[in-house]
């Protein structure tokens, strides 16, 4: 069974940052791409970023190009998003999930394991 548990969420305001971080549990973890999503209230859940099994490719969306940074740790089984410059508009819970291979993808049929999320408030 593969567990996912984020942490780092909060408030800050408007141009702050925050640290998010994604453990895993089970032995494959490090064979696998992992993607951050986000849900905002009302909206549907959108893809943040993704990075492949050994850290060599990253994919972000457009909206946080520049300001996101994904990266990860295969021997502590984490994957962390540091979020620089953050909006109001990126206030949303926000998910780590495990995909069903290697490559990175943004669309989450392509994910087979799910984090319980945590929240992300930036205020103005």
């Amino acid at each position: 069974q593969v567990q996912l548990v984020e942490s780092g969420g909060g408030l800050v305001q408007a141009g702050g940052s925050l640290r998010l971080s994604c453990a895993a549990s089970g032995r494959t973890f490090s064979s696998y791409a992992i993607g951050w999503f986000r849900q905002a209230p009302g909206k549907e859940r959108e893809f943040v970023a993704a990075i492949t099994w050994n850290g060599g490719i990253t994919l972000y969306a457009d909206s946080v190009k520049g300001r996101f940074t994904i990266s990860r740790d295969n021997a502590k089984i984490t994957v962390n998003l540091q979020m620089n410059s953050l909006k109001p508009e990126d206030t949303a819970v926000y998910y780590c999930a495990r995909a069903w291979g290697s490559e990175v993808a943004g669309t989450e049929a392509r994910y087979a394991y799910w984090g319980q999320g945590t929240q992300v408030t930036v205020s103005s």
